[in-house]
């Protein structure tokens, strides 16, 4: 349908109206402070995370450890900063095994001719030429000799080793149309597959991970497994334990088939065609910036953020829109606010997805920077607005952060839930590594926007699942804390609260330990 230029016209007015509206009530609302304000009009005036977001995740694409694309993002942002005047550099702290995602194509020739979806995982071996074979499926064994014995019988096939779901629809969409009585048994039947399945698994004497290397071993033509990540036609896609032989994962869809056809009798066969280069050893880097402090030089604020993914998507949510978050703030702070009191340090680390090693290498390397820290704000889980804030069990947290968050518009704060003191974050992003070592280091948790489930580690984390709004909101509030830390004449304290006692030991509990970072990986 025809839209008439009339009517593009007059949307296009409403949205610069609504547009200048909001700008005009959020000014309004952090008072008569003319570096927020300004923060808050380039943010909404000027924004530049839709080409930023374009650059990272279209053109450069995902950013696994030792790939070139991960060297690619790396000198990008650093090329980024300099052209808005922000000092860049990137800074080696370790070595990983260097390797190059090239085409995945599988298909299955019969009992009928289909393109499956499906890729590669990390890692995989490439393959010299395409390989058609038979596919089988992992059996019931009594125990490790019975599968010892049946273990020749790969030699040449394809073997799949993941349970065939039950159902492809996640489980809200059977809470919405099924009835009570089909939803439960739906279930229950899962539960009970799920655990003979990994009796299954443990039957054979071997785990997950080192199943496929004795598969290898023994001559099998590849590994097929379906991480389903229980969304509609998602799949986590991680790393392959293979050396030699590809492993492969087939989207539930198509394995639910494959694997029916298997118990059916039809035989199928498969056709595997995967290329990917081993490129040696890569150094692996941190991409750091930093806007030098006038009055307090060595004391810092620190904007962070993982730079690396996994490659089954191009890692929009996890972690460019963390990695966007913060390179706009830099941007719309060396614009705004060029002169700041302390040093403005934006930490872009590798690594991240294989245990936090850029940031825990920085933590270890960098001493009189952590000491130093004035706070540390970190985004990670997502493209959702930010909706929760710990003071991470620093005792005080809630005095400077209260203080910061005050001069943060109404629009964004009252959106979000604090907690303090909280407790120290132990994993799961790089905040943990600044916790670890006292440093007030913080988490801006973002709201949900089914990311566990659709994006998180998935072949469906992509620039379409950006939400713009939100990161710019992001952004704005980023800028806006780390310019009132900045200007904050207090030294932020780094008491820590007594933490708790553990109800199944009776001892108490400990902060976190500072934990070494892994600066040779995949190679030893």
């Amino acid at each position: 349908m025809k839209t008439s230029l009339k009517v593009r016209f007059t949307g296009h007015i409403a949205a610069l109206l609504l547009t200048g509206i909001s700008y005009r009530y959020a000014s309004a609302q952090s008072g008569a402070d003319p570096v927020i304000n300004n923060i808050i009009k380039e943010a909404n005036t000027n924004s530049q995370l839709k080409p930023l977001a374009h650059e990272l995740l279209d053109v450069i694409g995902p950013r696994l450890v030792g790939t070139p694309q991960m060297q690619q993002a790396h000198n990008w942002a650093v090329e980024k900063y300099k052209i808005w005047g922000i000092a860049a550099r990137n800074e080696k702290w370790g070595e990983w095994r260097g390797w190059e995602r090239g085409i995945s194509h599988i298909d299955m020739l019969s009992p009928r001719v289909r393109t499956l979806e499906a890729t590669q995982l990390a890692w995989s071996p490439g393959m010299k030429k395409s390989v058609t074979a038979e596919l089988i499926i992992l059996p019931e064994v009594a125990d490790s000799n019975a599968f010892k014995k049946w273990l020749p019988s790969v030699k040449g096939k394809f073997v799949m080793i993941s349970m065939m779901q039950p159902t492809g629809r996640p489980d809200y969409n059977w809470k919405e149309f099924a009835t009570p009585e089909s939803f439960e048994k739906m279930k229950k039947d899962r539960t009970t597959q799920t655990d003979a399945w990994q009796n299954r698994i443990k039957n054979t004497g071997y785990t997950n991970r080192t199943l496929p290397p004795a598969l290898e071993k023994a001559g099998a033509a590849g590994v097929v497994i379906n991480n389903w990540s229980a969304g509609f036609g998602v799949d986590k896609i991680f790393g392959a334990y293979t050396k030699k032989i590809p492993t492969i994962d087939i989207a539930l869809e198509d394995y639910g088939m494959l694997y029916r056809l298997v118990e059916s009798g039809h035989n199928p066969k498969i056709r595997v065609h995967t290329e990917a280069k081993e490129t040696g050893v890569q150094p692996t880097f941190n991409t750091l910036a930093e806007i030098k402090g006038s009055e307090k030089p060595n004391e810092y604020v620190i904007l962070s953020a993982h730079f690396d993914s996994w490659d089954g998507g191009t890692g929009a949510t996890d972690n460019g829109t963390g990695t966007l978050t913060m390179m706009e703030a830099m941007r719309i702070l060396k614009k705004v606010y060029p002169n700041p009191k302390r040093t403005i340090l934006v930490g872009h680390w590798g690594s991240e997805e294989q245990g936090l090693n850029g940031s825990r290498a920085f933590v270890e390397d960098h001493p009189e920077i952590v000491q130093n820290v004035q706070a540390v704000f970190n985004q990670d889980n997502g493209t959702g607005r930010v909706v929760n804030l710990s003071g991470q069990g620093f005792l005080h947290a809630y005095d400077y952060l209260g203080r910061w968050l005050s001069k943060v518009p109404d629009s964004i704060r009252t959106q979000i839930e604090t907690s303090f003191p909280g407790a120290p974050g132990r994993g799961g992003s790089d905040f943990a590594s600044f916790v670890a070592a006292g440093a007030p280091a913080f988490s801006l948790s973002s709201l949900n926007w089914s990311y566990g489930t659709y994006t998180w580690h998935t072949n469906r984390d992509t620039y379409d699942k950006i939400v713009f709004d939100d990161v710019r909101s992001n952004a704005i509030l980023t800028a806006i804390l780390v310019y009132m830390a900045c200007e904050d004449p207090a030294k932020t304290q780094r008491d820590k609260s007594v933490m708790p006692v553990n109800p199944k030991t009776g001892e108490q509990t400990k902060w976190p330990d500072m934990v070494k970072p892994t600066r040779r990986g995949g190679l030893d």
